[in-house]
C-alpha cells in the first residue's frame, strides 16, 4: 500500500539535503560553502481515521493538512 492521502492524493516526494558550512559574510564570516548534496525523502504525515460520509462509515488514510480542513468544516 502506497503512502498516499485518500483525499488530496499527496504522496512521498524526493529531495536533497544541502549542507551549508561556515559563517555567512553578513554575519562576519568568510562565506558559506555548500557541501555534497545527498538524496532524501519527504514523507506525508498520514493517519488512519474512520470518517462518516453520508451516514456511511469509511476507513481512510488522511494527511494532517486534510484532517485539519475536514474537521474545521465539520465543526
Amino acid at each position: 500500500m502506497a503512502r498516499i492521502c485518500d483525499f488530496c492524493e499527496r504522496g512521498t516526494v524526493a529531495g536533497q539535503n544541502v549542507p551549508r558550512k561556515g559563517l555567512p559574510r553578513k554575519k562576519g564570516g568568510g562565506g558559506v560553502k555548500i557541501g555534497v548534496r545527498t538524496k532524501r525523502i519527504f514523507k506525508v504525515n498520514l493517519h488512519s481515521k474512520v470518517l462518516y460520509e453520508n451516514g456511511i462509515k469509511k476507513k481512510v488514510r488522511i494527511c494532517t493538512r486534510c484532517l485539519r480542513t475536514y474537521y474545521k468544516d465539520s465543526v
